[in-house]
């Protein structure tokens, strides 16, 4: 039992103890005795010359920033570093060479300029990126989203042609023309999400992520799954429908595969499910044993490398009609300047492929950093995805982001910095200059099973929706409206309906925010919720009103009307209570004669009535609060029904989570200060931070009945002045 006593004692000395003393302060106190707000000394011009001088030291600030490549590669660590990235640059580059010629079905363009796209671009990434762990280069949502955009400029029926020899054949589709065409769509729309990403980028927009909220992501990308495994349904398949775009591509792509179920080539159809179970077992053993493995089972590569074989010896293409990727040219193709004609009908969808390459790259980005300790720049990263698309759309690639499952090997095999990454390019080079003719008998549906296994991880997201069920329902709104919309209208119109859909959420918690009257928790200067913690108790005549919300044109009414309705309070009742008994002791004064008029006056909810003998005695009978049983009526008399008196004399409004306020606002709050001054309650402002008191002056706020000695920077600072104001209420018994 000592022993526990001193373990208290010992306990008690330890815990940290807050005691300040010092004087009551409200605004104007603070401004004339506490703080002296700095002088600024620089004028506008010497601030405009001071921004845009140039010196060598900014000068170097400056070009470390636009590429970051000179921050790290001078002091590379050859020795601890250079194994690693050579190793994962090498198992990168496997990687990403089955997923560029697989992507590029999905663009809607030849499996070579997927190629390409995981050539150029991650060669400028190495100079330009921050990121030292992801891979950039062709993603599915980024080519599913081209790929809409492709079909919709370049459909197939635009290159049905008739036969040269002129018969009485169907027309034929020309295959290179619609190709070609598709080709120069997609490349205008990679130039100009290229200059709208450095544009953001240099106009220090890269905040606009931001918008694009966890939930929103995650719907999206799941409902993009679908369409992409919808998009292989007939690659899988072998069967030969068209591709849809736009609102219910989907549905219309499923119901073109039915429809067209029984011409299902059976050779294609067990090669992809045999590439499928293949694939997903490699995933699940890499899953299992990855601390065991020293680097992932290249699932992929060795699936395009035993179906390339087996279609190359089986002759599947000719003996089967197995379709396979076909011509691939070797080399480079030569820098060409885009079709800038086809630029105003792309303008809105390179918005969304920008902004959502963006926000994809950014997001894998801090997660690597946040893991091995750096930082990365959101501002140098639009630059750096901009100068990717926009260099490399002159040689003939398509948009590009950052891959999950290419960063994640990347960084799991070890990689340090981008030299892996510029590795993992050389591989692809390597293919394109001397041996992509290997890869022509590659059967199409080998690249259809390696797009699908690779969408698990999306898939997966969908167990967010019992977590966010428990812990937020709105957050649930946004994913599931996100996951709906671009299912049904397509991802560019599904995007565009998230995002206002978040938006509009943000509106709607601006509007219906938690508000509450506060009491004191006895001993401890706090003030909590009276509703909510039974410690918490009201002074006598001091009403606390809280709301976690900013006042601004939109939520500045129902500020007001809630305040009226949780102190209980409402100065138009009130005047309106006076105004009826002014009224009518002036109709009985004319009327009477020596015995004094009556009025009967009844206060709802209490039940208690006044006898008003004159109008000088109003206040005190309101005051004294005596019973009705002294008013008994007669047929000269009238009847009034009020609401109680009021006992409040004070409100303080709590606005330490009050962020901004507008014009609006400002004016409102005025006015209700007005109102109640007029039916003898003072509303006095607690907890304002000092950018608050800054929109404040600059909204002239303090004018007329409001001036800063009604503002006091605490809750607590508010109580001591009522009380000191108004003896009748309770004491505090602390002081601060």
């Amino acid at each position: 039992m000592e022993q526990e006593e001193v373990a208290a004692r010992e306990d008690a000395d330890l815990q940290l103890m807050y005691r300040i003393e010092r004087p009551v302060y409200n605004e104007a106190a603070i401004r004339s005795q506490v703080l002296d707000r700095k002088e600024k000394s620089t004028t506008l011009r010497e601030r405009l010359a001071q921004q845009f001088r140039c010196s060598s030291k900014r000068a170097k600030a400056a070009a470390l920033s636009f590429l970051p490549i000179l921050t790290w590669l001078p002091s590379y660590p050859v020795k601890q570093y250079l194994f690693s990235d050579v190793v994962s640059g090498l198992s990168t580059g496997v990687v990403q060479l089955p997923q560029g010629l697989a992507y590029a079905m999905l663009a809607a363009v030849p499996p070579v300029y997927g190629l390409y796209s995981s050539f150029y671009p991650v060669l400028l990434y190495t100079f330009f990126g921050t990121s030292r762990h992801i891979s950039v280069g062709t993603f599915a949502v980024i080519s599913l989203m081209i790929g809409g955009v492709v079909v919709r400029e370049a459909p197939d029926s635009m290159f049905y042609v008739l036969p040269a020899n002129g018969s009485n054949m169907s027309a034929v589709l020309d295959v290179e023309a619609r190709d070609a065409r598709r080709v120069q769509v997609a490349v205008v729309l990679t130039t100009l999400v290229g200059i709208i990403q450095i544009i953001f980028g240099l106009l220090r927009f890269g905040f606009v992520a931001i918008y694009l909220t966890e939930p929103l992501v995650r719907g999206f990308t799941t409902a993009a799954a679908v369409h992409v495994v919808v998009s292989q349904l007939k690659y899988l398949l072998g069967v030969k429908t068209q591709r849809f775009s736009g609102p219910l591509s989907a549905i219309y792509s499923v119901k073109a595969v039915l429809s067209d179920i029984t011409s299902t080539n059976i050779t294609t159809l067990i090669l992809g499910l045999v590439c499928i179970v293949f694939l997903y077992g490699v995933k699940d053993i890499n899953e299992r044993f990855k601390k065991k493995l020293p680097i992932p089972i290249p699932g992929e590569i060795i699936v395009v490398i035993v179906s390339t074989g087996v279609s190359y010896g089986l002759s599947l293409s000719e003996d089967y009609s197995v379709d396979v990727v076909g011509k691939i040219p070797t080399g480079l193709l030569p820098p060409a300047a885009p079709q800038f004609s086809l630029l105003p009908s792309l303008v809105t969808d390179s918005f969304a492929v920008a902004i959502v390459g963006f926000s994809m790259g950014m997001s894998l980005a801090k997660i690597f950093a946040l893991k091995h300790g750096y930082s990365v720049d959101g501002n140098q990263e639009l630059i750096a995805l901009g100068l990717c698309n926009l260099v490399s759309s002159f040689f003939q690639t398509f948009a590009i982001t950052c891959s999950m499952s290419r960063s994640l090997v990347q960084e799991s095999t070890g990689g340090k910095t981008q030299i892996a990454g510029l590795l993992a390019s050389l591989v692809v080079l390597l293919v394109v200059v001397a041996i992509g003719f290997v890869f022509q008998p590659l059967p199409q549906t080998a690249l259809a099973a390696i797009i699908m296994v690779n969408l698990l991880g999306m898939f997966k997201q969908i167990r967010d929706i019992p977590t966010l069920w428990r812990t937020s329902k709105i957050e649930l709104a946004i994913w599931l409206v996100a996951f709906v919309a671009s299912v049904l209208l397509g991802l560019d119109y599904g995007l565009l309906v998230a995002v206002a859909f978040a938006i509009l959420t943000v509106i709607y918690r601006t509007q219906s925010p938690k508000s509450a009257v506060l009491g004191h928790v006895p001993g401890t200067g706090l003030y909590c919720d009276v509703d909510e913690y039974e410690e918490a108790a009201e002074y006598e005549g001091i009403k606390i009103f809280h709301s976690n919300s900013s006042i601004y044109f939109a939520n500045s009414d129902l500020y007001v009307n809630t305040l009226k309705e949780k102190t209980g309070v409402n100065p138009e009742h009130i005047q309106a209570a006076r105004k009826a008994i002014k009224k009518q002791k002036e109709k009985k004064a004319n009327s009477s004669n020596n015995s004094p008029s009556k009025i009967c006056v009844k206060y709802k909810k209490e039940e208690v009535t006044h006898e008003v003998v004159s109008y000088n005695n109003v206040a005190e009978e309101q005051r004294n609060g005596r019973s009705g049983d002294r008013c008994s009526m007669s047929a000269s008399e009238q009847s009034i029904f009020l609401n109680p008196p009021s006992t409040v004399h004070f409100i303080i409004l709590d606005w330490t989570p009050v962020n901004f306020i507008d014009s609006v606002g400002a004016k409102a709050i005025k006015q209700v200060i007005k109102d109640y001054a007029a039916v003898d309650v003072l509303v006095v402002i607690a907890g304002c931070s000092r950018g608050l008191l800054v929109e404040l002056d600059t909204l002239q706020f303090f004018t007329g009945v409001m001036t800063t000695d009604m503002v006091f920077p605490t809750v607590h600072d508010a109580v001591l002045h009522c009380q000191h104001s108004h003896p009748a209420a309770a004491p505090a018994n602390e002081t601060t």
